[in-house]
């Protein structure tokens, strides 16, 4: 009984070994559902036949499995940060924000590059409307349906010379991509890029908006009258910072960056002769004293606790040292974080110019160029976006390598998108003291750590693709 029961197991065992080895150790289901060769164009994987198979009886390898990510998880956001990092998309998002470096282009002038974005989509078979703003792109990832979610790039350059002395450098006299716009392109078709690949994973609609204009032509406030944010329930944007290191994202809930106004004020009176003033009504009296007033706007009528600025940056009069001029122009800028706070400069700066110069027996009138769309209210984030950005950086980079910001006296145009929908604005760190990034925006010697660029892509693809999850209507 003891030989015959050894007998059986043997063969038990035998067979047993043999049905494994015979198994198929991968199929198409059995996958990740994104291996770098469905992103990059590669071969897929040798199909399984006799002639490849191990004759060995041998236990099939694990296969690491991933999640479909309707619960997001770190792994999740590591899936996505993989994918960025495969070494053929880094360098094919290098080669896109060089590209753009060397060949910039002003607000509403950005048509090759917004030309070259186009092309991209084509290649990831992904649609989109053109043109939006002149030379805007509005390109759509997923089911159709909602929900619906946008993340937006700008596209324009700056009226520079550049002084960074490198193999890219900007091919264009006395312009430049001093802001970081052309790295901001990159990551977006990055994020593109990724999301197409994940498409049959996503649960709405991502919207990417590369937009134009962003310095000097409120490209926002046109790309919204061209129908950019139809149907669109929140909206996300970047901007790399020199004032963190590579990687590190930063933000924080509500006011972000301040509402940024400009005027510009002349003062009339009637011209003499400095040897007989009383025979002159004298605007440059007058413009003195409304300079003086300005300064009691922000310290005597605004709380201590709510920031604000009114700066005159510009006083022009005459040129003949012996004549009192007619007119003096003055020019400023002012700047606040809440609307109210905002408006309220922009009416007691026009008062006090006007009343100082009757005083004076002067005229005045206030531009505030509010045709020429110079108008910035303030970015004010919303805190449940704010939060979901927080999230999706901190299981991207880590909880330490995300911070909460400080406001700052910078203005965005992202801020017209903020009026509209919930928004998050966010910044990555390009601070390499090595490469020598360590440069502010708008200086000839800007440049940046092209190693944000794939933290950017994921960061974007992460945080579209994590919000329809967690807001699909049920």
């Amino acid at each position: 009984m003891k030989l015959n029961a050894i007998s059986i197991s043997s063969i038990l065992l035998t067979l047993t070994l043999f049905t494994l080895a015979g198994a198929n150790p991968s199929s198409d289901h059995s996958l990740p559902y994104s291996e770098p060769t469905h992103l990059a164009g590669g071969s897929p994987p040798a199909a399984d036949t006799p002639k490849n198979r191990t004759a060995l009886p041998v236990l099939p390898t694990p296969i690491r499995q991933v999640s479909d990510c309707t619960v997001w998880t770190e792994d999740c956001s590591g899936e996505v940060l993989r994918l960025a990092k495969l070494p053929e998309n880094v360098a094919w998002l290098k080669w896109v924000r060089r590209r753009i470096h060397e060949n910039p282009e002003l607000a509403f002038e950005e048509f090759e590059t917004s030309k070259l974005i186009r092309c991209e989509l084509d290649k990831l078979g992904i649609d989109y409307k053109f043109p939006m703003a002149t030379t805007g792109i509005r390109a759509t990832v997923g089911t159709g349906g909602p929900p619906f979610v946008a993340v937006r790039a700008d596209m324009d350059a700056l009226p520079i010379q550049e002084a960074v002395e490198w193999e890219h450098k900007s091919k264009v006299a006395g312009k430049m991509h001093a802001c970081g716009h052309d790295a901001h392109v990159a990551m977006l078709l990055g994020a593109a890029k990724i999301l197409k690949t994940r498409e049959h994973h996503l649960k709405g609609t991502i919207i990417l908006l590369f937009q134009p204009a962003e310095e000097a032509g409120n490209g926002a406030r046109r790309m919204i009258g061209d129908g950019a944010l139809e149907n669109v329930e929140a909206i996300f944007a970047a901007h790399v910072s020199h004032q963190h290191p590579t990687a590190v994202i930063g933000s924080r809930p509500g006011p972000l960056l301040a509402g940024c106004g400009f005027f510009r004020a002349i003062i009339k009176g009637n011209k003499g002769l400095a040897g007989t003033p009383h025979r002159s009504v004298d605007p440059v009296l007058a413009a003195s004293a409304a300079v003086i007033s300005l300064q009691g706007i922000v310290s005597r009528e605004a709380n201590p606790l709510d920031s604000q600025v009114v700066s005159v940056t510009s006083f022009n009069g005459g040129d003949n040292l012996d004549m009192i001029p007619e007119t003096i122009v003055l020019g400023g800028t002012f700047r606040a974080f809440s609307n109210t706070s905002f408006y309220h400069l922009l009416r007691r700066i026009e008062e006090v110019f006007v009343e100082q110069a009757s005083v004076f027996r002067c005229s005045a009138t206030v531009d505030f160029f509010e045709n020429e769309y110079k108008i910035y209210p303030p970015t004010v984030n919303d805190e449940l976006m704010y939060e979901h950005v927080r999230k999706v950086a901190s299981d991207l980079v880590g909880p330490t390598n995300f911070k909460v910001v400080p406001p700052m006296m910078g203005a965005e145009d992202f801020s017209f998108y903020s009026q509209v929908v919930p928004a998050a604005f966010f910044y990555i760190g390009i601070m390499n003291e090595t490469l020598g990034s360590t440069h502010t925006g708008h200086s000839p010697y800007f440049m940046i750590d092209e190693d944000v660029l794939p933290i950017g892509a994921a960061a974007h693809a992460s945080i579209a693709e994590r919000y329809l999850n967690e807001h699909t209507r049920r």
